[in-house]
């Protein structure tokens, strides 16, 4: 046990030693999380409001100018335009300063005069489907609430008295995210995929290094085992990347407020697991990849594309086709993001997450097994 423990430590001081010595690859895997993470969060948001909208008044009656207000009134449209003819419809969407249009046709005060149902067209821009269904219910349920208005102003006008009837009124609560901000949601799921981006990235070259330094063979030959030459090659990254988690839960809670309602303690376990496990990952790439640009590749499709798209963060995995949703178990970043978002949002435990930290404490040492099985194999051919 003395005698593999002085060998993993060997390999350990080898890697600061050349980590130490290229100080702006060092400089690069410390602040590039933390850039990521900034970019990442001010880009990506799932909020919508504001959404510029033109309005097409053909009736221009008191009755077309107020309900064109109660586009002015909402948070979520903003009027940027009044348009004459449905052209200008087809202009302002191709160059895009508008979204939403709201056309009014001619006898729109007459029809509501006479008691009868009005109709107005609200043509949307769907080559954004997320803000085209937003805009589509923001628009239904505008309408709901003014055809509700004048419901009650007609009622009065004829001196009814509606207090007496009975009526629906959802109270709406959303838990954890009570102001519904996609920043609060998509933080906790960020910093688990920049980890796994910088960790694969960079883990992925070490034994390919190797290879092209020309010490592979003087590795094989020592008294080494291959399970100890692979611990050896992840505790130094281990803790750098450990310094990156740190550094990015800090800063998601410093700067965008991020909550953390669960235990420290979890949190830093699911953490520790889930680097060690994408570092695993990198080894295995390294271990098979036949040269460092190769490896490069192999990690960023490998580490970012499945840990954004599979992993929960941008879509849920219960709305995926079923094949996929088995598929993403096989990246560790979707069990990350299952923590982190407990333990951030939820306020999630051990009860809770010891199924996810179970799977990546298997999945890490799975990961550095077969790493070690496969550099052997590739060494020997």
């Amino acid at each position: 046990m003395k005698a593999s423990l002085t060998r993993i430590g060997a390999v350990t001081n080898k890697e600061f030693k050349h980590l130490l010595r290229d100080v702006r690859t060092l400089a690069a895997v410390v602040l590039l999380p933390v850039i990521q993470l900034l970019l990442f969060a001010y880009a990506i948001s799932f909020d919508v409001d504001n959404v510029p909208t033109m309005v097409i008044d053909y009736d221009k009656t008191p009755a077309s100018s107020e309900y064109v207000r109660a586009y002015d009134a909402s948070s979520f449209f903003k009027v940027v335009a009044h348009g004459d003819t449905l052209n200008q419809v087809d202009t302002a969407f191709d160059a895009n300063t508008a979204r939403v249009a709201v056309v009014i046709p001619a006898g729109f005060g007459e029809t509501i005069a006479a008691g009868d149902k009005a109709q107005v067209a609200v043509l949307i821009d769907g080559s954004e489907p997320n803000s085209a269904k937003i805009s589509q219910a923001y628009s239904v349920a505008l309408n709901q609430l003014y055809d509700q208005s004048m419901t009650k102003s007609w009622a009065a006008s004829q001196g009814l008295d509606l207090s007496g009837i009975g009526a629906l009124e959802p109270r709406v609560r959303t838990w954890y995210n009570p102001e519904r901000n996609s920043t609060i949601f998509l933080i906790p799921g960020l910093m688990a995929v920049i980890i796994a981006i910088v960790t694969v990235q960079q883990t992925a070259v070490t034994l390919v290094r190797e290879r092209a330094l020309g010490t592979e063979e003087q590795l094989l030959v020592s008294p080494m085992r291959r399970t100890e030459l692979m611990v050896g090659k992840l505790l130094p990254w281990t803790l750098i990347a450990f310094i990156d988690v740190v550094m990015v839960i800090l800063l998601g809670m410093a700067v965008f407020g991020v909550p953390l309602r669960g235990t420290p303690l979890v949190l830093a376990l699911g953490s520790a697991l889930f680097v060690f496990a994408s570092l695993g990952m990198g080894l295995l790439i390294s271990a098979v990849a036949p040269s460092a640009e190769t490896a490069n590749i192999m990690a960023l499709m490998i580490a970012f594309l499945p840990s954004f798209l599979l992993s929960g963060l941008a879509f849920p995995l219960d709305q995926i086709p079923v094949v996929l949703q088995w598929f993403s178990g096989i990246f560790p970043a979707r069990y990350m993001v299952t923590i982190s978002r407990g333990v951030f949002l939820k306020g999630s435990g051990f009860a809770e997450l010891w199924p996810e930290l179970l799977t990546l404490a298997g999945y890490a040492l799975v990961m550095v097994l077969v790493a070690a099985r496969l550099y052997g194999r590739k060494a020997r051919a």
